[in-house]
């Protein structure tokens, strides 16, 4: 176990009546507060191999996507192995590159490892976040979650294609769960933490607008697909962090507040071999309409700064896919 700073919105800094983020960098209505917790390393209870986290028969049991909202796999991969310097290189060149190569082998995962008769595994959104002054897309320094219930409703009837009875899925169980894995080189410097879904309450969860820069072939204007965000994010002017100006709300995310309460775990240099399963929406999550009692509805999660990484250590880079499961 170690001991990091978390950070949290401070829910009384928003200077909106619904607090807002944005999808390519900084800006935000809120502030976040530094909050020191201790995190434990999943290492120490026992060693990711082909059988998930052995040798502890039983810690599969205590962290999985149902109980806790995450879990850990062992789980290589051929197209998030290669050197950081090629990682612009094969699978992950390009957008279409990443949907060709990779979304096929992510819904194999989710098949092989989520508990229950999955029907339906749509995935429809992507992220590559590169810890560089350059990179648009950052790692996450904020505990949060990725979709509010109506967010991840929205999303079923947006990536859904027309001939599906979609209101028929949105009553069955259905999932959006983010599956999220190093690309290339051992993620030392900024490691994702996840917070136990038991060591919260609903209090936590604050709904937060995400925003997304209007473009002129913007989906919500020219009634395209908003995956077509994927690829075209770019660093905002730093002169217009604090303004709307420019941009359109198009889903809704959550801030987690802080708690003592909260138990947070991380995997210390997690490698592109391994796999990290995140629950970002369940629909029989416990204390949502028809909910199962003990089935957690979410995982809440951040990158952090680990004390205890090296000085040189490389820059992260990760990529996290999105998913939406829908079950017999």
């Amino acid at each position: 176990m170690t001991t990091a700073i978390f950070k949290h919105i401070d829910v009384t800094s928003s200077t909106s009546a619904t607090p807002w983020t944005k999808v390519d960098g900084p800006g935000s209505s809120f502030q976040l507060r530094d909050h020191l917790r201790p995190v434990h390393n999943l290492r120490t209870y026992a060693t990711i191999t082909s059988s998930d986290l052995a040798p502890s028969s039983d810690l599969a049991a205590v962290f999985n996507t149902d109980t806790a909202g995450f879990s850990v796999h062992h789980s290589p991969s051929p197209y998030s192995s290669s050197p950081s310097a090629a990682a612009d290189e094969g699978a992950f060149a390009t957008d279409a590159a990443v949907r060709a190569a990779y979304y096929p082998e992510v819904e194999a995962l989710l098949r092989k490892h989520l508990r229950g008769a999955i029907k339906k595994v749509v995935v429809f959104d992507h992220t590559i976040r590169r810890r560089h002054p350059d990179a648009p897309r950052q790692p996450v320094q904020q505990v949060h979650v990725d979709q509010t219930p109506a967010a991840a409703a929205a999303r079923v009837r947006r990536h859904l294609p027309a001939e599906e009875d979609v209101d028929a899925l949105l009553s069955g169980r259905y999932q959006i769960v983010n599956v999220w894995r190093p690309i290339g080189i051992v993620a030392e410097d900024y490691p994702l933490a996840v917070v136990d879904w038991r060591s919260t309450r609903p209090e936590d969860y604050v709904p937060v607008d995400l925003l997304y820069p209007r473009r002129a072939d913007s989906p919500l204007e020219a009634g395209m697909d908003a995956n077509d965000d994927r690829g075209k994010e770019r660093l905002p002017e730093p002169g217009s962090l604090d303004s709307t100006e420019g941009y359109e709300k198009r889903g809704e995310t959550i801030a987690v507040a802080a708690s003592e309460r909260h138990q947070f775990y991380y995997v210390k240099d997690m490698t592109p071999q391994e796999v990290m399963l995140l629950k970002c929406f369940d629909s029989r999550g416990e204390g949502l309409p028809g909910g199962w009692k003990g089935e957690a509805m979410a995982a809440p999660h951040t990158a952090f700064v680990d004390p205890d990484t090296r000085p040189d250590a490389p820059g992260r880079e990760s990529i996290e896919v999105r998913c939406l499961v829908f079950y017999d």
